[in-house]
């Protein structure tokens, strides 16, 4: 008979203290990477979209520092103190219309002669008379 079974206890076994779970490091975001490199940084967070006219949306950007600086010293900022989400949303402009504007070139490239408007040229010959061409 052990001594711990004369006073009917169990034995006191000491419990190494479990070792805390480290926290797993927090993976960073896009937005942080590039704001700790110093790059520029802006992405579509949402797009929302009028059920009723699907031509009709909005989108919900997320920007860094360092993109509206960039939108500032390339000459988005019209008025000093003006708020980020309108120079952003000036900047978003431009570059829609732009898309805009190469894909109605595009389009207007792959019409069939015959549908494009002809140019057509008119010089002053003088004495009332025109050349047309």
């Amino acid at each position: 008979m052990g001594l711990l079974d004369r006073f009917t206890k169990k034995p006191v076994v000491e419990e190494k203290p479990k070792a805390e779970a480290e926290p797993k490091p927090k993976k960073k975001s896009a937005k942080e990477l590039a704001t700790e490199k110093g790059e520029p940084y802006v992405a579509i967070l949402s797009v929302e979209l009028d059920p009723e006219n699907i031509g009709n949306g909005a989108f919900e950007l997320d920007w860094n520092d360092k993109f509206i600086t960039n939108l500032v010293r390339a000459g988005y900022q019209l008025k000093a103190g003006e708020a980020e989400n309108v120079i952003v949303d000036r900047w978003f402009a431009e570059v829609c219309k732009n898309v805009l504007a190469e894909n109605f070139e595009q389009w207007e490239a792959n019409q069939p002669m015959e549908a494009r408007p002809r140019n057509i040229d008119r010089r002053d010959l003088g004495d009332g008379r025109t050349e047309v061409s």
